[in-house]
């Protein structure tokens, strides 16, 4: 990685940690200020746990708990339903390997490494720090749900980010990118070690152990909704952009959050055509990181094509399982003996279009 590059991500990482550290010192201005030690009493914090469906917040955790669970597999079959029926994913792209696939990426996660997950978390947390048990039960709902979200985001954005510009990594995250569709099938699309070392469940677990069930609960329901939408085919932004008294919510929504503009640019096959930004647009949640750190671009565009104009249809279970099983396809990025980073300029004799390079 060049010099530049490296000066590039300390420097950035270094107004990270002051992003990181700013709502939890807000937080603590407004209380000092107001004269308010919430800290000296803490209270047991209001979580799903607790909650009481008698009450409105009780009602709310209730479903927000539904959501989390059996509610967003529902939505995501209601619009990969209307996805279907729009005629948005074509059987050429979508093949039976592409199909299995993302249906074994959607289903492991939440059946299989989730449980896993939450458990042995829930499990360690009380044998080697019993004194933070709820701890931090005090901190309100509103500026916990505040740095959960700049903090559990921000730190995914360079986890992503990471991932495309650091070459050995790029192979990891490579399954996500060789969907040459965007849709809710592809949206959980992620080689099993991605997965596993960036679970949201560490982090909710952790935070319900801590005493700020519910806060971290809503910032991962509303994370995930986001997501999904931002990867559905469903170019439900475009009447933002079409419509010219819309332009004002247009103008704050695509720089706040992921949109399938700005998200399918990140998908697209090409980084030529002023549309597609695959070298970066790297938020998940929000867009505003892309900003910040100068690796996005906005658009109101959509790529003509998605995925990776070197895929070779690797087999599933390399895509899913590299480096533990590996792809038989001569030259593929997942061989046994393939690059870190696909050579196109040697092998599609086309331009160099290094994908772990930004602006």
């Amino acid at each position: 990685m060049e010099q530049l590059q490296l000066k590039r991500i300390a420097k950035n990482a270094g107004l990270s940690l002051f992003i990181y550290l700013l709502p939890i010192a807000l937080m603590i201005g407004v209380f000092s200020f107001t004269g308010q030690h919430p800290w000296d009493n803490p209270v047991k914090s209001f979580n799903i746990v607790d909650a009481n469906t008698d009450t409105f917040l009780g009602w709310i955790t209730s479903v927000f708990d539904h959501i989390q669970t059996w509610g967003l597999t529902v939505i995501v079959l209601v619009l990969g339903i209307a996805e279907f029926s729009l005629g948005l994913y074509e059987e050429e792209k979508w093949n039976k390997n592409e199909k299995i696939l993302d249906i074994v990426c959607f289903i492991l996660p939440k059946i299989i490494i989730g449980p896993i997950v939450a458990y042995f978390t829930l499990k360690i947390l009380p044998i080697t720090v019993p004194f933070l048990k709820n701890e931090f039960s005090w901190v309100p709902f509103f500026w916990g749900v505040i740095i959960i979200a700049i903090a559990d985001d921000l730190t995914q954005y360079w986890y992503h980010r990471l991932h495309h510009q650091v070459p050995f990594l790029w192979r990891f995250h490579r399954t996500h990118h060789s969907a040459p569709y965007m849709g809710m099938a592809m949206n959980s699309r992620q080689n099993i070690l991605y997965t596993v070392f960036f679970s949201q469940i560490y982090v909710t677990a952790t935070l319900v152990y801590l005493g700020l069930g519910f806060p971290a609960l809503f910032v991962r329901v509303l994370k995930s909704l986001i997501t999904l939408f931002a990867h559905s085919s469903i170019k439900w932004d475009k009447p933002f952009y079409d419509n010219k008294w819309l332009h004002p919510i247009a103008w704050v929504m695509e720089r706040l959050i992921s949109t399938p503009a700005t998200h399918h640019a990140h998908h697209a096959d090409s980084h030529d055509d002023g549309v597609g930004h695959y070298k970066g647009n790297f938020g998940n949640m929000f867009f505003i990181w892309d900003l910040i750190f100068k690796t996005g671009i906005i658009t109101r565009q959509y790529p003509a094509g998605y995925g990776l104009k070197y895929y070779q249809g690797e087999e599933w279970y390399a895509q899913l399982l590299w480096p533990i099983l590996k792809s038989k396809k001569e030259g593929s990025e997942l061989a046994a003996d393939g690059p870190e980073v696909f050579d196109e300029q040697t092998q599609l004799n086309e331009q160099p279009q290094l994908i772990y390079q930004t602006k």
